[in-house]
């Protein structure tokens, strides 16, 4: 798939909430890179550790109020797509986020995403 064909896939599975199937479009040797001082690894290798990553995330959930997903920009073989998310996490209240999510596509798969937001204040 080209970098446009992989980001329209990405968009189309996450407006459908189908976050599961999404992680098919990451390389099994790909990078994930969060912001610093949020809990869990800054930088996770591999498609299976980012994968269990997004199950810890998912089912610290209590309560999913909104998020949106907005159109990939595309430069080459990257894209970024703005995206929000509203929820309220067990023991840590209700965070309202807005991010950046950058993907870097090698041989029709995800290599790489960083994504880049305010950390909520968990105190």
């Amino acid at each position: 798939m080209s970098t446009q064909e992989v980001a329209d896939k990405l968009v189309s599975l996450c407006k459908d909430g189908k976050y599961d199937e999404a992680y098919e479009l990451y390389a099994d040797d790909a990078i994930s890179i969060e912001m610093p001082g949020m809990p869990g690894d800054e930088v996770t290798h591999g498609k299976e550790k980012i994968i269990d990553g997004y199950y810890e995330w998912a089912n610290s959930i209590e309560e999913v109020h909104g998020g949106t997903v907005g159109e990939p920009v595309v430069a080459g073989n990257h894209f970024m797509l703005p995206m929000t998310s509203d929820a309220t996490f067990k023991g840590q209240g209700r965070w309202k986020m807005e991010e950046l999510c950058l993907y870097q596509v090698e041989n029709g798969k995800i290599k790489k995403a960083q994504f880049f937001y305010d950390v909520p204040d968990m105190g």
